[in-house]
């Protein structure tokens, strides 16, 4: 039998949806106690380094709760938010106009958004390639992407304690405060992330120029940034 937090490949959409349908009532208290309130400073970040003129539209994908939103309606922008799981819309905070909808498959037109954020998703969607087309597909020629995405640091102190903390103290309070199986997954699931600057050509490889990447928390983070040619 196997005892991996990782679905198989064939059940993956359905089992991460499944995940964030059971853990949707607890998600944020949960983000903000195991990332020590740093995701609110990141996500502000990752905003501000869009660098979008005031009111240029933006679709945040993987949406959640509306964090990303409403950061982006605070900033002066107009948000639209998509997420596969409706649990997660459910519990939603946001005046922001939220859909169900798989971000590998949004219902937008080509070149309809000046911007896409994206929040700690990318390791969990089935095809990786796919969703950074699909951000390209969306995206008008001069608008910018934005994504936060979890990394390992480079220093092997930090790596060290960074892989003692999320691989168990995070499954441990999780499972306290919401579902264990789904904070083992978490952690675990930064496996299926490409290398950084693998995810860097893959961007480039999308339709996206300038990119860069900047670390976050000390390498526990990454922004990675470009703009749509």
């Amino acid at each position: 039998m196997n005892r991996s937090p990782l679905p198989a490949p064939e059940v993956k959409a359905a089992a991460v949806e499944a995940m964030f349908d059971r853990i949707a009532p607890r998600y944020d208290v949960v983000n903000r106690i195991i990332t020590f309130g740093l995701d609110v400073r990141w996500r502000r970040r990752a905003v501000a380094a869009l660098a979008l003129p005031h009111d240029s539209l933006v679709a945040d994908l993987a949406c959640g709760t509306g964090d990303f939103c409403n950061e982006l309606l605070r900033s002066g922008q107009r948000a639209i938010g998509f997420d596969l799981s409706q649990r997660m819309l459910d519990m939603a905070h946001t005046a922001a106009p939220l859909h169900r909808a798989d971000i590998l498959d949004l219902p937008l037109d080509t070149a309809s958004v000046d911007g896409v954020t994206c929040g700690f998703a990318l390791r969990n969607v089935t095809d990786i390639g796919r969703c950074l087309a699909e951000m390209a597909r969306v995206i008008r020629p001069g608008g910018r992407v934005a994504i936060l995405e979890v990394a390992v640091p480079s220093n092997s102190l930090l790596r060290a304690a960074h892989s003692l903390y999320f691989g168990h103290a995070v499954p441990l309070i999780g499972g306290l405060l919401s579902d264990r199986s789904a904070y083992r997954y978490l952690p675990s699931s930064t496996a299926y992330l490409p290398a950084p600057e693998r995810l860097l050509e893959m961007l480039r490889a999308a339709g996206f120029e300038g990119v860069r990447r900047q670390r976050l928390g000390l390498g526990a983070a990454q922004l990675l940034l470009g703009t749509r040619w």
